[in-house]
């Protein structure tokens, strides 16, 4: 994946594809932005299964250091004995002195013109309608989705990077983790 340099307010940003040294640094970006291991531990466990994709595991760093960091794996929409492919946005982490200057909007926007360009046709968020909708995530259970883990259904939401990409599907979308919190 070639950097992408966005406009980000008064930064020098890169985001590239995330390297194997930058582990540490993104533990640390994902425990301090929630607060907790959850988010770390759960990057750490997608890594090894078949969900991780490498070219959609970015990083942003400024001056060279690791300042946020995006996520998008595969899922599957299950419909009767079917399946389609999806990808699911999360964790999303900016480190807290970092907030607020346009990274998180940047990582967005890059992990979804990546994924575009990878060929996937959905995006699935479960985060806050008021920042995920700016980028074009809606409902997904009025869209005929579901999800096997408890969730607001405001929370839930799907996003097309093909356009016409959500028309006649719909089902259970299948995590690769079993989410208990």
């Amino acid at each position: 994946m070639t950097p992408f340099q966005p406009a980000a307010r008064g930064i020098d940003l890169i985001i590239r594809a995330e390297r194997p040294g930058d582990r540490e640094a993104v533990f640390a970006v994902n425990r301090d932005a929630f607060g907790s291991e959850f988010e770390p531990k759960l990057v750490d466990e997608l890594r090894k299964t078949p969900a991780f994709i490498p070219e959609l595991s970015l990083v942003a760093t400024v001056d060279g250091v690791v300042a946020g960091y995006i996520l998008f794996i595969r899922l599957v929409i299950l419909k009767g004995p079917a399946e389609c492919p999806a990808l699911g946005l999360a964790p999303l982490a900016v480190a807290p002195p970092r907030q607020n200057r346009g990274i998180g909007t940047a990582l967005v926007l890059a992990g979804l013109a990546a994924g575009e360009r990878c060929g996937h046709r959905l995006v699935f968020v479960v985060g806050r309608p008021q920042y995920y909708g700016r980028f074009g995530f809606v409902a997904a259970r009025v869209r005929g989705f579901e999800v096997a883990f408890p969730v607001p259904d405001d929370t839930f939401m799907v996003r097309e990077l093909v356009p016409g990409a959500m028309q006649g599907i719909g089902g259970l979308v299948k995590h690769p983790i079993v989410l208990n919190s």
